[in-house]
């Protein structure tokens, strides 16, 4: 998942998503070492990159992933109907004038949106906003994405940096970081926020779908969780759920989340440098709750987006009937998003439901047909959204990025430096690390 934008503005708040594909399942692994073979772990789109620059390069490589399909937290959900998708992950193509996404897509012919601004209705505890909130809540973000540039030496939070313009600002960089990076404010590091690469961005329809289109061509182990990394002889051992391969090299792009989990055990251990930049980052817990609607009861559309805040609950940003579909997909981050994923898509629909009630009123009676959560925090395969790096760990990113024995190479978002929290990000950085393999194997 990602942020609405890499270096948001401030005109609205973030979205993100995860690809998605089918691919046909492969046969059992063998215990065959092949000399000077790459092992990529996990394939979304940093090591979908990794695995095309090493063919390119003719360098033999394996991937393995332990979904089945393909992406990672770029996937476009279709569990509401096939008429009715939307992106549970990465949607935006951030940076565009920059990033490799933006022309793939083009080519592809894919359909972008335009957004407009403001969310059209505002609503705090199931009433309308007055102007006077309307326009407190306006100010607040004036000017905000200056103030959060931190001043002088240190690495404070968001929130830190926030309070200097007063609780209009606090309020408005608490919405920012939870609606654009999935995180409580006083978690995120205001250096490494004011690094994020900033840009114009381009409202994907179908970015899961887009990727997995054009990574379709690249094989792929599915349903093969890697359990283990042996690096303690000159040939690195990989085992996992159906059989151990050996590997010259081995690209790790597991989310933070799952590293952190220890899903995932290193003999030796990996090492202190290694365990301080994972200390230094977490991941956020960015979340969507899709709703289906009934067309013949709301055309969400014509409505506009909203955002509706509850005190001592989660803030919900809906997004209103994306390129032109029946549907609502509400948007919350932080430690309240968390406490939602935990109780299940039963109780996440019935509150992105209500809320959506006390935007609608009337009109919003049996509207909603059916619901989805797509709750990355409780997700096996990705523990989170998308790595946020703390406060007093600015360093960590660029840490995690030094090879280990020479032969253990980490990539993906989380090391994306300015690209952070994108699958543009991702993807720079899977073919970051096949060429330091290359380098590392003489390729």
């Amino acid at each position: 998942m990602e942020p609405a934008r890499a270096h948001p503005t401030l005109s609205r708040p973030t979205r993100r998503a995860i690809l998605a594909s089918a691919l046909v399942a492969a046969p059992a692994l063998r215990a065959t070492a092949r000399g000077g073979t790459v092992v990529i772990v996990g394939a979304g789109s940093a090591g979908l990159a990794a695995a095309a620059a090493l063919r390119a390069a003719g360098q033999s490589f394996t991937v393995v992933e332990a979904r089945d399909r393909i992406g990672g937290r770029a996937f476009t959900e279709r569990a509401l109907g096939a008429d009715c998708p939307f992106d549970a992950g990465a949607e935006y193509i951030h940076w565009a004038e920059r990033n490799p996404w933006a022309p793939i897509a083009r080519q592809a012919g894919v359909r972008f949106a335009q957004e407009d601004g403001w969310a059209r209705s505002l609503v705090i505890d199931g009433r309308p906003a007055t102007d006077a909130e309307k326009a407190e809540r306006r100010a607040g973000f004036s000017g905000l994405d200056a103030r959060l540039q931190p001043k002088g030496t240190g690495d404070p939070s968001l929130a830190e940096v926030a309070r200097t313009g007063g609780p209009a600002a606090e309020q408005a960089a608490a919405g920012l970081s939870r609606l654009s990076l999935g995180e409580d404010p006083d978690r995120v590091s205001a250096v490494d926020y004011d690094r994020l690469w900033s840009g114009g961005d381009l409202w994907v329809d179908g970015y899961g779908d887009l990727v997995a289109r054009h990574f379709a061509d690249v094989p792929v182990r599915l349903g093969c969780p890697v359990q283990g990394i042996d690096w303690s002889d000159r040939e690195v051992r990989v085992e996992t759920a159906r059989g151990t391969l050996t590997a010259a090299a081995v690209i790790v792009t597991a989310p933070v989340g799952v590293l952190k989990g220890g899903a995932i055990r290193f003999s030796p251990g990996l090492p202190d440098p290694v365990h301080g930049a994972l200390a230094g980052l977490h991941m956020g817990a960015y979340t969507k709750i899709g709703l289906r609607l009934d067309p013949a009861k709301f055309d969400p559309a014509a409505f506009g987006d909203a955002v509706s805040i509850g005190t001592g609950g989660p803030t919900l940003y809906f997004e209103m009937g994306p390129f032109g579909r029946s549907l609502a997909v509400a948007n919350l981050g932080g430690d309240l998003a968390r406490d939602l994923c935990d109780a299940g898509e039963a109780a996440a629909v019935a509150l992105a439901t209500e809320r959506l009630g006390a935007i609608l009123g009337a009109k919003a009676s049996g509207a909603v047909l059916s619901g989805r959560l797509a709750g990355w925090w409780t997700d096996p395969h990705a523990r989170g959204s998308y790595s946020i790096v703390a406060p007093g760990h600015a360093d960590a990113r660029d840490r995690l990025r030094e090879p280990v024995g020479g032969r253990i190479f980490f990539a993906g978002e989380a090391m994306a430096g300015g690209g952070a929290m994108t699958v543009g990000g991702a993807t720079l950085d899977g073919e970051r690390a096949a060429r330091d393999v290359l380098r590392v194997l003489g390729t």
